[in-house]
């Protein structure tokens, strides 16, 4: 977002704030995408019966964590004692009103083009203040940043500022926040943090209640979030807007059910009244208009996740069908995610363990292929992209890939962990998407590339903060659209709160 539109939302807040009294009681935020650790404790209760919401839409309200994670298990105490004690930290570390502060300071070598749920974005060298004040009713997060040597030439940062309000079971907010929706651990196919987020307005269920009515009642809790942005880089159209919104439900104990779509609409030169945006809600594009009239681009997908019990431990199966077209009122052009995930306790410590397939050619898993189609549109030819890197699945579109991955969390605080991808890049050998801004880095593979990817991490107490240090190789050099990555590449970032 421009300088000049962050003064002003600053001076909103500033008026919001100012009028805002702090009591007892607080409407605290969320937990972010990418604590992998945090992940494992919520998925580790749900799928044992503690937690009774789902999991697979990130961020994720605390509100709607803090009472189950409070109630007694004592009958599970074997196998759920280490989530509960995680959990409770960070409940009483994030879980509060007033104001705290962090500071973050990361580099690396190289950014990769491979990241997961556990990873994080890093540039050469950046700097982080972060700034959070909460209130009873509101919450506001200042976060900005200054990059050296940044890949998609933005020095000064906001991503991770917001400002949001509680009203009953609603949340209102605005900001750049990071998302992650679906069950994978390695991908999404429809929206993950592995792009910049976009600035945006939205709303989300607080607390994931089950509807009282009988007629409703089969769909358990239930959730759903809605949000409206624009794009803040250099596109073949400009401005172009964003809109995002998920459901999720849990109609049997276990089963994780979500429906979710993204539309790009709008922008230099395109439509934006209320005609042509109740054209791309209904769907009515794929050329029904005629040739170059269609009022956006949509992304459509459905995710199923089941969790139980398995002695001491959990385990689920997932998958993840995206569609980039409409047939039927029913998602065509699809791309798949399938996926097995368990837990482990051994060495007297946790495990999560993970092994996820990924195939975003369109149609090349259940039919005849149709490369160059999926995260790539006629008009809108920069593509579903934000600032050079793909907004779901990192391995860009016409990939093919097998990841296992472990995560090891020591009782001393320490996590390991270790991911392995193999994977298969641009099946079709042809660059997709514009790149119009040359001194970004468009992060797309322009040949066919079959390559192993492997991503060790470790984060451990240092200096009264945390650090965290992670390694990144492959078998060969990953060839991009305007770049060469090369084989190996290391990072680190250390964060302080005070």
């Amino acid at each position: 977002m421009p300088l000049t539109h962050w003064t002003r939302v600053g001076g909103a807040v500033a008026c919001l704030v100012g009028l805002v009294t702090t009591t007892a009681t607080y409407a605290s935020p969320w937990i972010e995408p990418g604590d992998a650790r945090a992940r494992f404790a919520l998925q580790k209760l749900a799928d044992r019966g503690h937690f009774d919401r789902t999991v697979s839409t990130w961020p994720v309200m605390w509100s709607s964590v803090a009472k189950d994670i409070n109630d007694s298990v004592t009958s599970d105490v074997t196998a759920t004692a280490d989530a509960v004690a995680y959990l409770k930290a960070e409940q009483q570390a994030q879980f509060s009103g007033g104001t705290r502060a962090e500071i973050t300071l990361a580099g690396s070598s190289e950014q990769p083009l491979v990241q997961g749920f556990g990873d994080s974005r890093q540039e050469e060298a950046q700097a982080t203040l972060d700034l959070q004040w909460q209130g009873e009713y509101w919450a506001l997060g200042l976060s900005p940043s200054v990059v050296a040597n940044p890949t998609d030439d933005e020095e000064y940062r906001y991503d991770g500022s917001y400002l949001a309000v509680t009203l009953g079971n609603w949340v209102f907010g605005a900001g750049a926040i990071d998302r992650w929706w679906g069950p994978g651990w390695q991908s999404s196919l429809i929206l993950s943090d592995n792009a910049r987020p976009i600035p945006a307005v939205w709303l989300n269920r607080k607390r994931d209640h089950a509807p009282t009515t009988s007629w409703l009642s089969w769909i358990g809790p239930w959730n759903f979030t809605l949000f409206a942005g624009e794009f803040q880089d250099d596109r073949t159209i400009d401005r172009a807007k964003l809109i995002g919104m998920r459901f999720t439900f849990r109609p049997v104990q276990g089963l994780d059910i979500g429906l979710s779509r993204a539309i790009m609409f709008g922008g230099d030169g395109r439509p934006e009244n209320g005609s042509a945006l109740w054209d791309a809600l209904i769907g009515k594009e794929n050329g029904q208009q005629g040739e170059g009239q269609d009022p956006g681009n949509q992304l459509g997908s459905i995710d199923v996740r089941y969790g139980f019990s398995l002695g001491n431990q959990s385990m689920g199966l997932y998958a993840q069908m995206m569609g980039e077209d409409e047939a039927g009122a029913f998602p065509a052009r699809k791309s798949w995610l399938l996926g097995l995930d368990w837990t482990s306790s051994l060495l007297h410590s946790d495990q999560q363990w993970f092994l996820e397939y990924t195939n975003t050619t369109a149609d090349d898993f259940l039919g005849e292929a149709r490369p160059n189609v999926t995260y790539n549109h006629s008009g809108y030819t920069s593509g579903y992209r934000h600032y050079g890197r793909n907004m779901a699945s990192s391995f860009e579109g016409d990939a093919e890939a097998v990841s296992m991955g472990a995560f090891q969390f020591l009782d001393n605080g320490d996590n390991l962990s270790a991911i392995i991808s193999i994977a298969e890049l641009s099946s079709d050998g042809v660059a997709r998407g514009a790149m119009k801004n040359p001194e970004v880095q468009y992060f797309l593979p322009t040949t066919n590339q079959k390559v192993g990817i492997l991503n060790l991490g470790y984060s451990t107490d240092f200096l009264k903060g945390r650090l965290k240090l992670n390694l990144r190789g492959t078998d060969k050099k990953i060839k991009l659209a305007n770049s060469e990555l090369d084989q190996w590449s290391a990072g680190a970032s250390w964060r302080y709160s005070f």
